[in-house]
């Protein structure tokens, strides 16, 4: 409820990351992007000398096979080598206590990773151990909570913004969720994983983390105009 009034959508943002190999000419890329009407952020990525991957949305999750993949079979994208291994896809969600839904799900996601002030992005898939799905409601809550905090504390501070999708069905490894954390700097975020290993989440349930791509945004673009 907000100012009196229930807050439903039936809209979400669906989120891509796509990695490649064997990418020796990121501007011929850019360039490419540029002359397309297509939303995105493209990586270099820093563990690969010769890497970089492809951030893409859209709250229609028929663009990943009808606009996206005739886009990279027909451009420059179509000559690399693609890494399967870093491929990671979710939507946006609501726990319920966002001020504003719409913003929350569709309009907040697309400015933050298209923020050209921001240029440091980590990516990773995790998933839960099934007991944490038997726990009382108040006790997950809890747990989320301690989590949550660290998040809003580098996230006051001005340090790190964070993305959090919900990849259920939609991930090939079964894997919950992908957690996107995007910075000016490359230090607070690794430092904000780092603590966020001691919290109850992370330290008893959770199963698995990773592969974490580590990309550092050499393109980005949003249309202002589209937001909802």
């Amino acid at each position: 409820m907000r100012g009196g009034e229930q807050q439903t959508s039936d809209r979400r943002l669906y989120v891509q990351l796509l990695a490649f190999g064997a990418a020796d000419d990121t501007s011929n890329l850019a360039e490419e992007l540029e002359d397309s009407p297509l939303e995105a952020v493209l990586y270099e990525d820093a563990n690969d000398p010769r890497g970089v991957g492809l951030l893409t949305w859209s709250d229609n999750p028929e663009f990943f096979v009808t606009t996206l993949r005739p886009f990279l079979r027909r451009s420059a994208f179509h000559a690399l080598a693609f890494k399967p291994e870093y491929t990671m896809m979710g939507r946006t969600y609501s726990i319920g206590y966002e001020p504003a839904l719409t913003e929350w799900l569709l309009d907040r996601p697309r400015r933050v990773v298209a923020d050209k002030e921001w240029k440091w992005h980590v990516w990773y898939p995790l998933r839960r151990k099934g007991e944490f799905n038997s726990l009382p409601q108040e006790q997950q809550m809890a747990i989320l909570r301690e989590h949550g905090k660290i998040g809003h504390m580098f996230g006051e501070a001005g340090y790190a913004h964070d993305m959090r999708l919900a990849s259920f069905g939609m991930d090939k490894n079964d894997n919950d969720f992908v957690i996107g954390l995007i910075g000016k700097e490359l230090y607070p975020l690794s430092a904000c994983i780092q603590a966020m290993r001691k919290t109850q989440q992370t330290s008893h349930y959770m199963e698995k983390m990773g592969p974490f791509f580590v990309g550092h945004a050499v393109w980005q673009r949003f249309n202002e105009a589209s937001i909802a």
